[in-house]
């Protein structure tokens, strides 16, 4: 299966899948000597992990991350990082039903469709389990990044059409609800519609915003590898994402130029931009702003309602789908958006290092 592999310089490679005995993640590009702390990286998997609260999947996995390489000492070594997660709860008999199955929103009838052979177990590869391998990788290139001071904040903006106020904005609340919500009063108010769905046998969506300051200027590329585009490519590739934007984004096409367009001032002998409606990016470069980006996810697909659907024999049949689901992604979902923003990040960081001729004469000579 090609796509598995992500990036130029800061590549990763994911493997594995939801019911198989093991998932995990390969970096290759990762520089020498940076201590890399086991500890951070667990404390992003334990944020995506499931069985939390009533309102995630109750499958239980402890996703502890095995190191097997690329680190001697607590240094990396600049050689391949391998990391190894165990699947442990799959109770692969739960999917049995569903071998002939497509089942309504999923990847069963394309997977079907191109490789003629699919893994019903689970979603397979097409899992969210998926991004435990992500977020593993992630908390590796956030650590790279930590070396520049650029630091990555993501969190619920809105689960369903219930949005946080930004006056009651306390980022301390994000590691401390079930819904990831910097927002009291919404996550409340959030918890109240997800326990009317799970009667209802439904699910919602929502939106994740990420926030990373620190970021230097000059980093992406023009043209066809845009750092906007790579970020948009990168956070599109988690499933259930249907839309990201970047600074205004949908606002934008609503907005005049002379609304949009983020004036330049100098203040103290340094450049400032009063607004910053372009979320840090011109150009395809970073600007030196705070980085702003929000993804739109779907709602979970796996829902109790009976739904039409037909078999791989070409009938049609009704489908209940039972087993462990997430009334919704988004919470579980804000570590993953974080980890593959900084998967980017730390890929443009490295191959910003040689856009100049200048910054190999200071290397090498």
């Amino acid at each position: 299966m090609s796509g598995s592999i992500f990036g130029k310089r800061f590549r990763v490679t994911t493997w594995g899948e939801s019911h198989g005995p093991a998932i995990g993640a390969v970096i290759d590009g990762c520089p020498a000597g940076i201590r890399l702390d086991p500890e951070l990286i667990q404390r992003d998997l334990d944020r995506r992990k499931p069985g939390q609260s009533r309102f995630a999947s109750p499958r239980r996995e402890a996703d502890r991350a095995q190191i097997l390489s690329g680190v001697f000492q607590g240094y990396t070594t600049g050689t391949p990082i391998s990391i190894l997660i165990a699947n442990q709860d799959p109770k692969s008999g739960d999917y049995d039903h569903l071998s002939n199955v497509y089942r309504p929103g999923h990847a069963d009838y394309t997977y079907q469709q191109k490789y003629g052979i699919r893994d019903y177990r689970g979603g397979g590869r097409a899992s969210g389990r998926e991004t435990a391998a992500r977020v593993a990788a992630g908390a590796v290139a956030k650590q790279l990044l930590a070396e520049f001071q650029i630091e990555i904040m993501a969190y619920t903006y809105a689960i369903g059409s219930i949005k946080i106020d930004p006056a009651r904005f306390d980022s301390t609340l994000i590691l401390k609800n079930p819904f990831a919500m910097p927002d009291a009063e919404a996550a409340s108010q959030a918890s109240q519609l997800l326990d009317q769905l799970a009667a209802e046998r439904d699910s919602v969506g929502g939106t994740i915003e990420c926030i990373v300051t620190g970021l230097p200027l000059g980093l992406g590329e023009p043209v066809f590898e845009k750092l906007d585009a790579m970020l948009a490519k990168a956070v599109f590739s988690i499933g259930a994402v249907k839309a990201v934007e970047i600074g205004s984004g949908t606002q934008a096409a609503q907005m005049r130029g002379s609304e949009h367009n983020d004036r330049y001032r100098y203040a103290d002998g340094c450049l400032v931009k009063p607004s910053n409606h372009a979320g840090g990016i011109l150009g395809g470069i970073s600007d030196g702003s705070p980085l702003r980006l929000r993804t739109y996810f779907k709602p979970t697909p796996s829902i109790g309602q009976v739904q039409q659907t037909v078999t791989a024999a070409q009938k049609n049949v009704d489908l209940t789908i039972t087993g462990r689901h997430d009334p919704v992604i988004v919470p579980r979902a804000v570590v993953v958006v974080e980890a593959m923003v900084a998967l980017t990040l730390a890929d443009y960081l490295l191959i910003g290092a040689v856009s100049r001729i200048d910054n190999l004469k200071r290397l090498f000579q």
